[in-house]
Order: C-alpha cells, then structure tokens, then sequence
C-alpha cells in the first residue's frame, strides 16, 4: 500500500513542481524580457520578418497568460505586443534600403525602447517591476516604503543595463561599423543583462535584510 502511495505522489509531486516552476517564470519580470531576448539573439540580415513574427508570438502569449490568469496588468508586457507588431508591419512597410537600415539599427532601437520604458516608469512612478512583484507577496505589503523601494532600485538596474547595451550597440555599429563585434555585439550587452539578473535575484534580500538591521539597532 505504501509503494502504490509513493508510485502516485512521485508524478504529483513532479507536477507540483513543474507548475510552480512554470508560475515562476510566467510571474517573473523575464517574461516580459523573453522576446527581446529572443529578438538580441536571432536578429540578423534577412531575419527580421520570422524573427518579429516569433517575437509577436511570445508577447502575445504572455500578455494573453497574464490575463487568463487574471495576473495585474503589465506595462512591458503591453509594449512587447506593440513594439513587435510595428517592427513587422515596418518590415513589410519599408523598401530595401530601410528594411537594411533596420536591420543595423534594430538592436539599438529595441535597447533603447527598454530604456524609455524603465526609465519613464521611474518618472511616472510606477516601477515597470511592480506589478511583477505585486503578483508573488501578500496585498497588504503593496505600498510599503520598503517594498516600493525595492522595486524602483531594481528598475533603475535594468535601465542601466539597457542603456549599456543600447550604448555598445551604437559603439559596434556606429564608430566600429561592425554589428558583429565580439565586445560590443554581444560581451558587453550580455554582461549587462546578466548583472541585472543577478541584481534582480540579489538586492530583495539584501534589502530587506538592511531594514531589519537598522530596525534593530534602532
């Protein structure tokens, strides 16, 4: 009886695991980054079309995720739909010589989109992290100073880093006229969103533990 037992909760505990994993990443700021990703990675001469199309797809997915599980709503999440759409109806819009030209640029015009974006949300105050972090705590810690806090450092990161990235993109393509250059293309700006991971991942607990701290000493 005890083997049948553990024969069912092996594949329920998986599953559980699997789900939690899943709500994870679809609750994480990085599914909203997931088709930009998509986008630094596969961009190209002559991929433009497929590659906004995918990205398209992505967005979509996630926004349409978001809503089914009635999730908050999502700024970048809305921009990624729309920002992918115009970059594919530009694609079909512009003849030879813009579509090359969009092809050189696209990276940087995606970089500093993201910029605008976390930058703007910062002026507007509303972090573009919040509502991502609104959806894993409790209410009731929504508006704390401490909570907010958080969420307008780790925007401020992600706005470094895309700007970094827009910035070495430029550099590559501008001065080195190189898109492909190993440092500008794809070291510097990938360092860059790595560091913003790992801050992302980083400085809640950092945070948090720093309040304690002072709140014990005081």
């Amino acid at each position: 009886m005890a083997e049948g037992t553990d024969e069912h909760c092996a594949p329920r505990g998986w599953r559980e695991a699997l789900a939690s994993t899943l709500a994870h990443i679809l609750d994480g700021p990085l599914s909203g980054l997931a088709p930009w990703i998509f986008l630094a990675v596969f961009e190209g001469p002559g991929t433009i079309a497929w590659v906004s199309v995918t990205a398209l797809a992505i967005s979509v997915f996630f926004f349409a995720s978001d809503l089914w599980r009635g999730r908050s709503f999502k700024l970048l999440g809305a921009l990624d739909v729309v920002f992918f759409l115009g970059l594919f109806a530009a694609h079909l819009l512009l003849d030879a010589a813009g579509q090359a030209w969009l092809e050189k640029w696209v990276g940087e015009i995606s970089n500093i989109t993201l910029f605008v974006l976390a930058a703007g949300s910062i002026l507007l105050r509303m972090p573009f992290t919040l509502p991502y972090a609104r959806d894993e705590v409790d209410p009731q810690y929504w508006h704390s100073p401490l909570f907010l806090r958080i969420n307008y450092f780790i925007t401020a990161g992600w706005a470094v880093a895309f700007l970094v990235a827009a910035l070495s993109g430029w550099y590559g393509d501008a001065v080195l006229n190189d898109s492909n250059n190993i440092w500008t293309g794809w070291v510097i700006q990938l360092a860059a969103m790595l560091a913003a991971i790992r801050f992302t991942a980083w400085y809640p607990d950092h945070a948090r533990a720093k309040a304690l701290a002072a709140k014990a000493r005081g």
